[in-house]
C-alpha cells in the first residue's frame, strides 16, 4: 500500500473537488471490496467536509460473477423493490455520489452474454430514473479509481503482484495530479481553468461539423447539435453547485447530432465492457447509425453493446484530448475507461448529456430529441485518438478551421 498520507490526499481531492460535498449533505459511496482502504479514507474526508451521513454500498465482483454463472435469467432480471426505494430515498435526500472503479479485466470471460445483457438491461429499466438524475446534473457525482492485484498485473505484467499494485497506485496518483509535495486541490483548480479556456474557444466557434482523420483508418465526420455546449473539467448542478465528475479528466466534450455521423472510426485502445476486453475494433457509421463493425477479440461483446437498445448504435458524446497529455505521455495502458479515455480523443456510444446543449438540463426528453439528442440506457466511451490525428472544424458557412494537428490542439 502507498503511504497513508497519499491516500488521504487522493480522498480529499475526490470529496472536495470531485463531489464537492456540502455541509449536512448525505453522501453515497459505491465500490467493491477490493477498494476498502480508499473507501474508508473517502468516508472520513466526507465527514470532515460536513457530510450529514455517509452510506457505503459495497459489492464484490467475484460474487457478482457467481451470480451471473449460477442464477437463472429470470432471477437476474428481478430488481428488488427495496433497491429502487433506496435509490429514490437518496435522490429525495439530496445526496451526492462517489463511485470507486477497480475493474478485474476478463473476469466475466465465459459467462453467457445473454445473461449479462438481460441482467444489465433489467436493472437499467428499473433504475433509469437514477441515470436521468445524474446525467442531467441534478446532483454532484464523481468517479475515482483504486487498484486491485489482478488489474495491476494486467497493467504491469512484468512486476510481482505487490510491486504492480504499488506501481498502479503511483500511476493513478500522477494521473490525478496527486504528489507528496503538491496541493492536489489547488492543482485541480488550475487545471480546470485550462480546460475552461478550450471550452470557451470551441463554444465561440459553434462548428457545424467536425472531421477526424488519421493513418490508422479513421475518416469520419460528426455533425454537432445546434447550440451545442462544450464542457469539461468542473461542472455545475442545476442548483449551481460546482463538481468534477471524473478524476482524472483531460477532456472537452459535447453532443453529436444523433443522425449526423458518417464514416469509419478505428479504436486505438481496448474497451472494457461487462468485464470483457474488446480489442482492435472499428465501427462504420451512416446517418448516425453503426452499420458495420469488427473486432479482433470479443466481437460478440461489442455486438451486445451495439444491440443493448435502439440508441446504443448511435453516438452521445464526442471528446477532444491532446495526445500530448499526462496520461498519454505516461505510456501506460490502464485497461480502464476512466483513465484511458483521458489519454485520447474518444466518443461514446449511447446516451448524450443534456448539459451539452444550451438549456438542455431544463428540457424534457422529447424536446431534447427534436434537437438531435440520442437517448439510450447505455453510455460507453471508446478511444480513437492518435499521434497523427487531424481534426478540422467546419462552420455553418463551410469554412474549415484546423483544431488538431498531429494529435494536439492548435487553436
Amino acid at each position: 500500500m502507498p503511504k497513508e498520507t497519499m491516500i488521504e490526499k487522493y480522498a480529499a481531492l475526490a470529496v472536495n473537488i470531485g463531489a464537492n460535498v456540502q455541509k449536512n449533505q448525505p453522501v453515497v459511496i459505491r465500490g467493491t471490496t477490493e477498494t476498502k482502504a480508499l473507501i474508508r479514507a473517502l468516508s472520513k474526508q466526507a465527514y470532515e467536509a460536513g457530510a450529514k451521513k455517509v452510506h457505503v454500498q459495497w459489492s464484490d465482483d467475484y460474487v457478482s460473477r457467481q451470480g451471473l454463472e449460477y442464477q437463472s435469467i429470470e432471477t437476474l432480471e428481478d430488481v428488488p423493490e427495496w433497491v429502487i426505494k433506496q435509490t429514490e430515498h437518496f435522490i429525495e435526500e439530496g445526496a451526492c455520489f462517489i463511485s470507486v472503479t477497480s475493474p478485474i479485466p476478463g473476469l466475466n470471460k465465459g459467462i453467457d452474454p445473454e445473461k449479462m445483457q438481460k441482467a444489465s438491461l433489467a436493472r437499467m429499466k428499473k433504475l433509469g430514473f437514477f441515470q436521468t438524475h445524474m446525467m442531467g446534473n441534478k446532483a454532484q457525482w464523481t468517479i475515482v479509481g483504486a487498484p486491485n492485484a489482478v488489474w495491476a498485473k494486467k497493467v504491469f505484467p512484468t512486476k510481482e503482484k505487490e510491486a504492480a499494485v504499488e506501481a498502479l497506485w503511483d500511476a493513478i496518483f500522477k494521473a490525478c495530479r496527486v504528489t507528496e509535495t503538491n496541493d492536489p486541490v489547488a492543482a485541480w483548480q488550475e487545471h480546470n481553468e485550462t480546460l475552461s479556456k478550450h471550452n470557451t474557444i470551441l463554444n465561440d466557434y459553434q462548428f457545424d461539423k467536425l472531421h477526424f482523420k488519421n493513418t490508422l483508418g479513421t475518416d469520419i465526420t460528426i455533425k454537432l447539435v445546434e447550440n451545442h455546449v462544450w464542457a469539461g473539467g468542473n461542472e455545475h448542478t442545476t442548483q449551481g453547485t460546482e463538481f468534477n465528475p471524473n478524476i482524472p479528466t483531460e477532456e472537452t466534450f459535447t453532443m453529436p447530432h444523433k443522425t449526423g455521423t458518417n464514416g469509419k472510426v478505428v479504436a486505438t485502445k481496448p474497451l472494457n465492457y461487462q468485464g470483457n476486453l474488446i480489442e482492435d475494433f472499428w465501427l462504420e457509421f451512416k446517418d448516425g447509425e453503426v452499420i458495420d463493425y469488427d473486432a479482433k477479440s470479443e466481437k460478440d461483446t461489442l455486438k451486445n453493446l451495439l444491440e443493448f437498445d435502439e440508441g446504443s448504435r448511435y453516438l452521445g458524446e464526442i471528446a477532444l484530448i491532446s495526445h500530448d497529455s499526462p496520461i498519454s505521455n505516461s505510456g501506460i495502458l490502464f485497461f480502464n475507461t476512466l483513465f484511458d479515455e483521458n489519454a485520447s480523443c474518444h466518443m461514446a456510444l449511447g446516451r448524450a448529456y443534456p448539459m451539452n446543449v444550451k438549456g438542455g438540463t431544463s428540457m424534457d426528453e422529447d424536446a431534447l430529441k427534436k434537437l438531435g439528442y440520442n437517448h439510450s440506457m447505455a453510455h460507453s466511451d471508446f478511444m480513437f485518438g492518435s499521434a497523427d490525428l487531424q481534426v478540422t472544424g467546419i462552420t455553418k458557412t463551410g469554412e474549415e478551421v484546423v483544431i488538431f494537428k498531429d494529435g494536439n490542439f492548435v487553436i
